[in-house]
């Protein structure tokens, strides 16, 4: 209990002092076999986008951090995205959880085939805590930009709506997964995936209403 009480001060610290050097993102890298690195001008590009329209001052860079390290504290958002599964041992579960705990975020981004993993490791991480859908009125979906009808859909996968799922520990949002939406594929660089401009726009206007909303909680 003490050490998580010294996490969640030093998260809270974080917060405050990331304000003034500015963002950063983690991206986390897991077991299991799927490509955790996958798209790694995603946060850059984000992280430019926000600053640009002076939202939030950031730093771009992409930087990753082991699910097992204790570096996991240094960033108060964690982004994890790939295609297949996902593995965590008893000592990924823990530390997640205590990050998580402590008052840190994790961003999941389905970029297809990642699900069934997700939802059976995440239960590891926080066994008592359902994953539930977002109302379309939750403020994430309009603390900026406007999407009336939750997570946009950027990329085609299996010809599904859209969707947006939470884990609250409290009243925190503390993880926040998109299914059949994949907005991270539309914050990487326009070349890699060929999403026209209008696609792209609405991707970071979404990963900018996330990224307000995490940090007004």
């Amino acid at each position: 209990m003490h050490k998580l009480v010294f996490w969640t001060f030093f998260l809270s610290s974080l917060f405050f002092s990331q304000q003034l050097s500015g963002l950063k993102i983690g991206r986390l890298k897991y077991k299991g076999g799927s490509d955790w690195y996958n798209d790694p001008s995603s946060e850059i590009n984000l992280l430019k986008y926000i600053s640009e329209n002076n939202l939030i001052k950031t730093n771009p860079v992409y930087e990753f951090v082991d699910i097992s390290s204790p570096d996991i504290f240094n960033y108060p958002i964690l982004f994890l995205t790939g295609h297949g599964n996902i593995f965590f041992d008893d000592d990924d579960a823990r530390n997640l959880r205590n990050y998580l705990l402590a008052g840190g975020f994790l961003y999941v981004d389905d970029d297809y085939g990642l699900d069934k993993a997700f939802r059976r490791e995440i239960k590891k991480v926080l066994p008592d805590i359902e994953l539930v859908e977002l109302p379309f009125d939750y403020g994430l979906y309009n603390c900026w930009a406007h999407f009336p009808y939750g997570p946009p859909k950027i990329h085609e996968h299996d010809n599904k709506p859209p969707q947006g799922f939470g884990i609250f520990i409290g009243d925190r949002l503390a993880v926040y997964y998109t299914y059949e939406s994949n907005p991270s594929d539309g914050w990487a660089d326009a070349e890699v995936h060929k999403n026209p401009p209008e696609t792209r726009e609405k991707a970071l206007k979404f990963g900018a209403n996330l990224i307000i909303w995490v940090l007004s909680q």
